[in-house]
């Protein structure tokens, strides 16, 4: 199967040759990553079976959070940290999506864009949950950044998990929302964007930006998800998921990628053929800045509210019977015991760890 990292390895040395001089060190540091993840490189350990004899080598992972085979493991870690979260009411997923106007001035200023866009359109979703008219409490939310189209296309937007209500610290009590309604999402695009317009010009970034946009309707998107426990299961993959799986993509031959996607309105697989260098620039418009946290809690959710929720529990008779140990994420390979027996490839029996492997210098071919 072809992976992400034969791809880098193939042509990603050429891509940094051409464009090198405008790469972002975050994209540099993805490819340099992605390149060694489970090679010689970055070292690992050595077992041995006791009945076949067979040798297997078990290299590190680069723990790259774009890297598609560093992922798969951490949605259910995070799901299992969620848990305490969790409010026994219906859930909404709204969603933001910036106009593809401002898409070039993102790409740009990424870091100073996607907070832009974080904290306008929880600004505005809480205000209007405010108002006695809708939900008249303080609400809870969980957002997440997503920027990538099916194609690999760049579609930057906010994922929010939100419970339909919200808490009254004056009346001590749960506000519910109407049913299937949270907020007017007309209302909350216009106040979205006399926020998000208002912060671009603190930070010196509308000039850029064609006047044609802020007359433009904003998308923005609100619908039921049923209850908490499978809002927050929805919105896990969104959280480690990367641009494009391993498991999307299909060869590359004569220097050009092809890949398979699902179209959003039929639902049915599509491919996708692309060069390698304008797959990997695709790919790449989607790694983000280093350290830019892509998961955020704001409301009854933010750290400094966190401790209103056994209150707010309690007041919904949330009765908390479910063990610590059924929802236990797995250990991950790069930070279990080294001596735990692994079974052989060949003949399926334990093997023992014989040795730890220091990284090495050279690069995979």
């Amino acid at each position: 199967m072809t992976t992400l990292a034969d791809i880098v390895r193939q042509y990603g040395a050429a891509y940094e040759e051409k464009y090198g001089e405008r790469m972002l060190p975050s994209h540099r540091r993805a490819l340099h990553d992605i390149a060694r993840c489970r090679t010689a490189a970055l070292g690992g350990h050595v077992y041995q079976c006791e009945d076949c004899e067979a040798t297997h080598y078990q290299y590190h992972s680069c723990q790259n959070r774009h890297c598609p085979q560093c992922q798969h493991q951490l949605g259910e870690q995070w799901l299992a940290r969620q848990y305490d979260l969790l409010l026994p009411v219906p859930y909404f997923m709204v969603t933001f999506t910036l106009p593809a106007a401002l898409h070039d001035v993102a790409r740009q200023h990424q870091q100073v864009i996607y907070n832009i866009l974080f904290r306008t359109s929880a600004e505005a979703l809480q205000q209007l949950a405010g108002d006695a008219r809708y939900v008249g409490g303080q609400i809870g939310m969980v957002g997440v950044l997503h920027t990538w189209g099916r194609k690999l296309s760049y579609h930057p937007h906010v994922h929010y998990v939100v419970p339909a209500g919200g808490w009254s610290a004056e009346q001590h009590q749960w506000l519910a929302a109407r049913h299937n309604f949270l907020v007017p999402v007309k209302a909350l695009s216009i106040l979205f964007r006399a926020k998000f317009r208002d912060a671009l010009k603190q930070a010196g970034l509308f000039d850029p930006v064609p006047a044609a946009v802020w007359q433009q309707d904003w998308v923005v998107h609100c619908k039921p998800v049923g209850k908490g426990q499978g809002a927050l299961k929805y919105l896990a993959p969104y959280i480690f998921r990367i641009a494009i799986s391993n498991g999307r993509i299909l060869k590359v031959a004569h220097d050009k990628v092809t890949f398979r996607y699902r179209q959003s309105d039929t639902g049915r697989w599509r491919t996708c053929i692309l060069t390698a260098e304008e797959f990997l620039r695709r790919f790449l418009q989607h790694v983000l800045p280093k350290g830019f946290v892509k998961v955020r809690y704001y409301g009854l959710f933010s750290p400094s509210r966190r401790h209103q929720l056994p209150v707010i529990q309690s007041v919904l008779t949330v009765t908390e019977d479910e063990s610590e140990a059924e929802h236990a994420a797995p250990a991950s390979p790069d930070t279990a015991d080294p001596v735990a027996n692994l079974p052989c490839p060949r003949c399926g029996q334990p093997m023992r760890w014989v040795k730890r492997l220091r990284p090495s210098t050279r690069c995979p071919p």
